[in-house]
C-alpha cells in the first residue's frame, strides 16, 4: 500500500503506540505519559498471568491477584488524559516515513513515532489430563514466585535433561521433599543423573497419565503404568509460543531461545521499535516485566526529545543561514 493512502485511513496519530496492556505496557504508558507524550495503549485482554489466583514478590502488593494489580494500573493510567487504551488486537507493523503504521482487526489504522511490543507470550500445555486446570495454581512455573506457598511441602518437578536438572537445582531451596518427573526416558547427562540421586531426588521416567486435582489444587500425579505419587504442587517448564508474529513481521532479531533480543532499555534491533515483559526477557515475574517497561518507556521518551531537539536546531540553523 503507497504511503499517502496510509496515511489517508490513519485513525489517530501518536507519539508512542504500545502493543498489550499488561504490567509491562501500562508501566510503559504511565512514563510516557508523565513526560508528557501522546500514548496509545492496544490489548486484547489475554494476560498470561489470568489463570493465576496470586502474585507474590511486589511490594506493597503482595498476595493480590493480577487482575486486581492491572485494573488498579489502568485506573490509575487512565487518569492521565493523554493515555488512550484500545480493546483490539493488532495484525500489522510497518514502518512508514518517520515512524510506524500500526493496523488493527477491527478499529482501522494508526501512526506512532515509536513502537513497543508488550505483548507478553503463551505458554504450551502438554497433553496431559488436568494440567491445564492446575496451571499458575497447584503447577506453577517461578519458584520466586509461588515457592514460599508451597515450601516444605512434597513437590514434583516436571522436566528433562538441562531444563529439568536446573528446576532440581532451584527448587531444593524451597522443600527437601521433591521427585523429579522426566515423562519419558531421562535424557540428563550421567553426572547430572548422579548429583541428582546424591541430593536423595528420586527420578521416575514413565509417562504421565493425568493428574488428579481438585478445583486445580494437586493431589497427586498417576503414571501410564498404573502407580501414583501424592503431591500438593508441581513446578514445570512447558514451551511457549508468542501471542502474534509482530516481531517477526516488522524484522526483530529473535534469540535461541525464542524471546524477541533488546538491549537493557528494550530496543529491539529494528530501529524505533522497542519490546518489554515476558515476550524479551526469561525472568517471568510482575516486578521484572513492570521494570522493563519502566526502561522502555523513559528510553522511548529520550529518543523522541533527542529526535525533536535535532530537527529544532536544524529548522533554526536553516533560518539563520537563510539569505535576506
Amino acid at each position: 500500500m503507497a504511503s499517502s493512502s496510509v496515511n489517508s485511513a490513519l485513525q489517530a496519530t501518536y507519539d508512542v503506540l504500545i502493543i498489550g496492556g499488561s504490567a509491562a505496557g501500562l508501566s510503559a504508558a504511565l512514563m510516557l505519559r508523565r513526560s508528557l507524550r501522546k500514548v496509545l495503549v492496544i490489548d486484547g485482554g489475554q494476560p498470561c498471568n489470568r489463570y493465576t489466583p496470586h502474585s507474590h514478590g511486589f511490594m506493597t502488593r503482595d498476595g493480590e491477584t493480577p487482575a486486581q494489580l492491572l485494573a488498579l494500573a489502568k485506573a490509575q493510567a487512565v487518569a492521565y488524559s493523554t493515555v488512550t487504551f484500545l480493546a483490539s488486537f493488532v495484525t500489522n507493523i510497518a514502518q512508514n516515513g518517520s515512524g510506524f503504521v500500526v493496523q488493527t482487526d477491527e478499529r482501522g489504522a494508526f501512526f506512532a513515532r515509536r513502537v513497543l511490543l508488550a505483548t507478553g507470550v503463551e505458554d504450551l500445555m502438554p497433553p496431559i489430563e488436568g494440567f491445564a486446570e492446575c496451571w499458575g495454581k497447584s503447577v506453577l512455573h517461578c519458584p520466586y514466585c509461588h515457592g514460599y506457598e508451597v515450601h516444605s511441602q512434597p513437590l514434583g518437578l516436571l522436566g528433562n535433561g538441562d531444563a529439568g536438572y536446573e528446576l532440581v537445582r532451584l527448587t531444593q531451596n524451597w522443600s527437601k521433599d521433591l521427585t523429579l518427573f522426566t515423562n519419558g526416558l531421562s535424557t540428563l547427562s550421567a553426572e547430572q543423573q548422579r548429583q541428582v540421586q546424591q541430593l536423595g531426588i528420586p527420578l521416575i521416567e514413565s509417562p504421565i497419565s493425568r493428574i488428579e486435582h481438585e478445583n486445580g489444587l494437586m493431589r497427586a500425579v498417576y503414571f501410564q503404568d498404573g502407580s501414583r505419587v501424592p503431591l500438593t504442587a508441581m513446578f514445570a517448564r512447558v514451551p511457549f509460543r508468542h501471542h502474534t508474529n509482530l516481531a517477526e513481521q516488522i524484522g526483530c532479531e529473535i534469540t535461541a531461545t525464542g524471546l524477541i533480543s533488546v538491549t537493557e532499555f528494550g530496543q529491539t534491533t529494528v530501529p524505533g521499535v522497542f519490546a518489554a515483559g515476558d515476550n524479551s526477557s526469561p525472568m517471568r515475574q510482575i516486578t521484572m516485566a513492570s521494570a522493563s517497561g519502566v526502561k522502555a518507556g523513559s528510553w522511548i521518551n529520550r529518543e523522541l526529545i533527542d529526535e525533536d531537539l535535532v530537527a529544532m536546531l536544524s529548522t533554526e540553523l536553516k533560518t539563520e543561514t537563510r539569505p535576506a
